[in-house]
């Protein structure tokens, strides 16, 4: 099995988050304290200080996180304090990323600063297992990175 086996799987899971419209957003001028759980898409361009879970996330400039995401995919300009676990994970030029990172599939553009463990492509993704599946005990696919471009 290759890295780049499930590619066509994740190109389909990128185009039905560009093409879903944005249901929700948090505004620059809010600050939400707790939890947040959502359905669609959702733009987060305040500040959240609490874990977000959901399909498709959009953490714009403004935006800042201080807990978890999990989620279908994340599109990250912002700041995010906080572990990020989704199968599709972008991280633009002007994102932050404090934490550990698993995605099924992972952007970087240049710019773009993580600091954290990185799990890229891993089969015990916990978002992408499939009841039953097992997972693999050994941390082989684990890969150390510390990455200011």
């Amino acid at each position: 099995m290759t890295l780049f086996s499930k590619k066509d799987d994740y190109s389909k899971e990128s185009q039905a988050a560009e093409k879903e419209a944005i249901t929700s957003i948090v505004d620059a001028k809010m600050v939400i304290k707790g939890e947040i759980s959502f359905e669609g898409k959702a733009r987060v361009d305040g500040v959240v200080e609490g874990d977000i879970k959901g399909d498709h996330l959009i953490l714009s400039k403004t935006g800042k996180v201080k807990g978890d995401i999990t989620s279908t995919s994340c599109v990250c300009h912002g700041r995010l304090e906080g572990n990020l676990s989704a199968k599709l994970v972008t991280a633009c030029k002007s994102s932050e990323i404090l934490g550990s990172l698993e995605a099924g599939s992972l952007t970087v553009e240049p710019g773009a600063a993580i600091s954290g463990e990185i799990r890229v492509a891993a089969k015990d993704l916990h978002l992408v297992d499939k009841p039953g599946q097992k997972t693999p005990a050994s941390g082989d696919d684990k890969k150390q990175a510390k990455t200011a471009a």
